[in-house]
């Protein structure tokens, strides 16, 4: 007796697999929908000047994410005020920058997130004369250099004098910041001069060293903070300048803006990520105004910090990325957003595959089992007297035809090698019905 062939092998086999294969398939589409993209190699940073703190800032984290394969393009600007611009704007192109506290906030950048505070900023305020100042209300009148257009200086500078009710309509605001502030300071075209640099910075070491000027010690430094949180009050220590000659004379007090590294909302997640561990590892060393660890942190009272960011200052960085360079440890973590989901789904198809296998098999014989049956009672017992009548032997031509019909239909059954016996069990019940045809006949 012939075995199934191929192709009727193969029809079972789609009739079976077919479905399942379309449910994985559409289980793989589902599950890729949130499978993020791989990260962009290449992302753009609006700075600073190119010989302020921000720009050296920019060139720092460059060369710490070219390890893992990411390329920043720092690219300098006028300040804060441009950089929350070109962030604001995405067309622009840039994905990162650093601004100064008070520059722009959640409402006024509702695209941007913080990648957290990262340094702090120290206001200077140095000025000529005898008196002794400690408060802002004591500029008025006066010739004040409070830093370029479109920088954070002058920026801060006018909201704390504002403040204080000093404004452009009862003091000359100059704008000049830099080398130039100082040159007007000293030639005498300035009262007072507004500076944002770290205290190592040349021209503020030059400017406490210098016995002609003086640096305002804040007596409000507190209600500052208070009343603008994205402000820090900090203390420059008596001789921290120089000991053996005693700079500055006192302690002075500060405000210090919180500088915040932003990004924008669509910034990819794996890079927030690795940016924060690149702001670790640039600004956790502290410095005149902080402890080592201090910043950054993840808190910002400007904007809303990165989902992403976040996890990382509290969970710190996931467990592949401790051990694997970053790209292979970013490809498994997106695989398994893949994979996990396609588990729940092909590990019950792979149990239920084979089972519905071996029951449509069953089906198949207990069909042909009951067409047997139905076969057998048509012949019924006792029939051979009346063999010799026409119509017997027609029937009995239609009988055998039928046994026929079921036998070749049975060897077409592809039937594995555990139901064997049922298959054999079938095929000796059709020789079986065979031989009663035979008698009757």
């Amino acid at each position: 007796m012939a075995g199934p062939s191929t192709g009727t092998q193969l029809r079972e086999l789609i009739l079976v697999v077919g479905p399942a294969a379309a449910l994985i398939a559409g289980a793989f589409w589902l599950a890729y929908q949130f499978v993020e993209p791989a990260p962009p190699k290449v992302i753009r940073m609006t700075t600073g000047g190119e010989s302020g703190a921000y720009f050296r800032f920019g060139q720092r984290y460059a060369e710490l994410m070219k390890a893992s394969g990411v390329r920043i393009e720092v690219v300098p600007s006028a300040g804060s005020v441009e950089n929350a611009k070109r962030l604001d704007d995405p067309a622009s192109g840039f994905k990162l920058g650093l601004l100064q506290g008070g520059i722009a906030n959640a409402t006024t950048s509702p695209d941007l997130v913080s990648l957290g505070r990262v340094f702090l900023e120290p206001l200077w305020i140095f000025y000529r004369g005898e008196a002794t100042r400690t408060r802002l209300g004591e500029l008025r009148g006066q010739r004040l250099a409070v830093g370029g257009e479109g920088s954070g200086t002058r920026v801060l500078a006018e909201t704390l004098l504002a403040a204080n009710q000093v404004t452009a309509s009862n003091a000359t605001l100059l704008a000049v910041s830099g080398q130039k502030a100082v040159d007007a300071l000293l030639a005498g075209e300035a009262d007072a001069i507004f500076l944002a640099f770290a205290p190592e910075a040349p021209i503020i070491q030059g400017l406490l060293r210098n016995p002609s000027v003086k640096l305002i010690s804040l007596a409000q430094a507190e209600a500052y903070t208070r009343i603008f949180p994205y402000l820090a009050k900090v203390v420059l220590p008596q001789g921290v300048i120089d000991l053996d000659g005693n700079v500055p004379p006192a302690d002075v007090t500060l405000v210090a803006a919180q500088a915040a590294l932003v990004a924008r909302a669509d910034l990819h997640p794996a890079l927030a990520e690795l940016m924060v561990d690149v702001a670790r590892a640039v600004h956790g060393t502290g410095g005149l105004f902080q402890r080592i660890g201090d910043y950054p942190k993840g808190l910002d009272p400007e904007f809303p910090m990165s989902d992403d960011a976040e996890r990382i200052y509290k969970n710190g960085q996931p467990f592949l990325r401790r051990f694997l360079p970053f790209w292979i440890a970013n490809f498994i973590e997106r695989m398994v957003v893949l994979v996990v989901p396609l588990a729940t789904i092909l590990i019950p198809v792979a149990k239920i595959l084979p089972w519905l296998y071996e029951w449509r098999i069953k089906q198949r014989l207990l069909y042909w089992y009951g067409q047997l049956k139905a076969l057998e009672r048509r012949i019924g017992p006792g029939r051979g007297e009346g063999a010799r009548s026409g119509a017997a032997a027609e029937q009995h031509a239609l009988n055998l035809a039928e046994i026929e019909r079921i036998e070749e239909a049975v060897s077409l059954i592809p039937v594995p090698l555990r139901y064997s016996d049922r298959l054999y069990e079938l095929r000796a019940a059709i020789d079986l019905v065979r031989n009663r045809l035979a008698s009757a006949a």
